[in-house]
């Protein structure tokens, strides 16, 4: 039987127009940030929070990736930014041709950060480079303290692992500590940021370091 390695060619085609897409966002000096996550670990929620921070230095545009709808795009145009709202129509992960589209109706010289919202899964999103300048990888503290055991791949190629949530912790049976052992284990060079967006808590440092990223693009 003759085996036919289907996954290698999609990924290659895939890489080929990142390297564009990355191309074409240092040309015009703008940094892209690829957040994923599981449904409901708050990426939106990071998005507003890191909008309001950072929205009157920066100019921000976000790329909403899912599967169907348009809440969360709507909810980043309610806080007064850009956003482009990508329907995979049930695709686990958005891939460069995706965000190719999406860059074509950005005007790229008015902008300084593109964040984009992956669709909410934590293994398809690992294996497709968009063009992003970093992943960055979003977990709620009530998913568990156990997550970067089950999915190790997600929390090796991320720049940055935010938890999230950290103010109900106290109704969950997280351990901290083995968490931020297991992240490190796997990615010793990762910053892991703990906050709570929608209480504000541990943003500025996040919002510190992603502003490092912008400088080196402009």
């Amino acid at each position: 039987m003759t085996h036919v390695d289907v996954a290698q060619p999609i990924l290659a085609v895939n890489d080929r127009l990142a390297a564009a897409n990355r191309a074409r966002l240092d040309a015009a000096g703008v940094v892209m940030v690829d957040l994923m996550a599981s449904p409901g670990a708050g990426k939106t929620s990071v998005i507003l929070a890191t909008i309001a921070a950072l929205g009157a230095r920066y100019r921000i545009a976000v790329i909403e990736g899912d599967i169907a709808s348009r809440v969360d795009a709507d909810r980043v145009k309610a806080a007064g930014v850009t956003a482009v709202q990508i329907n995979t129509g049930g695709a686990c992960h958005l891939e460069s041709a995706m965000i190719k589209r999406a860059l074509d109706v950005l005007d790229l010289d008015a902008l300084d950060l593109i964040i984009v919202e992956n669709v909410g899964n934590l293994v398809c999103p690992t294996e497709f480079d968009l063009g992003e300048h970093a992943k960055v990888m979003i977990l709620s503290l009530p998913e568990g303290d156990d997550k970067p055991l089950k999915y190790p791949n997600i929390f090796q190629i991320s720049r940055a692992v935010i938890l999230n949530k950290v103010d109900v912790a106290a109704a969950f049976n997280f351990d901290r500590a083995a968490f931020e052992d297991s992240v490190r284990a796997l990615n010793p060079t990762a910053p892991i940021f703990a906050l709570s967006a929608t209480a504000g808590t541990g943003v500025d440092a996040w919002c510190a370091w992603l502003e490092q990223l912008i400088p080196a693009h402009e």
